[in-house]
């Protein structure tokens, strides 16, 4: 059996991201490297470079997160992008979406230990809960889906004129360029590729933006969406 890898100390960068909040990053990070890799969600060759690769890489997502918004941490996973930045930013609420229940169950026992009040968990996938779960300003996701099937995912869940912030690698440009054309299917009127974390990590963050207008996800989801709402509706009456 290979020894379990060790979690190094946290970087000097980490307490001034997560400020007030860097002995709850530390301990979430304490619980990747131990219940993380024993139930699967991370991989044990992780744990060196948790720091680096994952929490300060999708802690620095905020910078481009607008105040006071809504947040759909799509495809959570592990709670990465979503609660690194609910450390730090608690002006927000976000919702972190899953479909496993063994990662719900997990990202639910951090929130409750880190006490992340502003922080929602929420079994599904995205196509399921469209219209169950109210619309929100802002889409996050990382190391889910290339960005067009993402994005059938992702875009419907937005309200009107709000924007999904992928996390992506080196492909990012490429990836943007060869799903143009779903994009604009989608209803995105704006796309741009974004490096955040200056000073913080190396090599930066690169984040895909994709902004829609007053019809996220088009024509081919207003009458699913229609449809959900009235259903909903109707539930509640009953």
């Amino acid at each position: 059996m290979t020894e379990a890898a060790e979690l190094p100390p946290a970087p000097e960068q980490a307490r001034e991201v997560f400020g007030d909040r860097f002995a709850e990053a530390v301990r979430y990070a304490e619980l990747l490297a131990e219940a993380g890799v024993q139930r699967g969600l991370i991989g044990p060759r992780e744990v060196p470079r948790l720091w680096e690769r994952h929490l300060l890489n999708c802690a620095v997502l905020s910078e481009v997160v607008p105040e006071g918004v809504t947040v759909c941490d799509v495809g959570s996973g592990a709670g990465l992008p979503g609660i690194p930045l609910a450390l730090v930013r608690e002006d927000i609420k976000i919702t972190l979406l899953e479909p496993l229940l063994r990662r719900t169950t997990f990202l639910t026992e951090v929130v409750e230990l880190l006490g992340l009040d502003h922080v929602t968990v929420v079994r599904g996938r995205a196509e399921e809960v469209m219209g169950k779960l109210p619309p929100v300003h802002v889409v996050t996701a990382r190391a889910v889906a290339p960005l067009d099937r993402l994005a059938t995912w992702g875009i419907p869940l937005l309200r009107p004129y709000g924007e999904m912030l992928a996390l992506k690698g080196d492909t990012a440009e490429e990836e943007l360029k060869s799903a143009t054309t779903a994009l604009s299917k989608l209803g995105a009127v704006k796309t741009s590729v974004l490096h955040v974390g200056e000073g913080v990590v190396d090599p930066l963050s690169t984040v895909v933006r994709v902004e829609v207008g007053e019809s996220p996800g088009g024509v081919r989801f207003a009458a699913k969406r229609a449809k959900a709402a009235r259903t909903g509706r109707t539930r509640r009456r009953r």
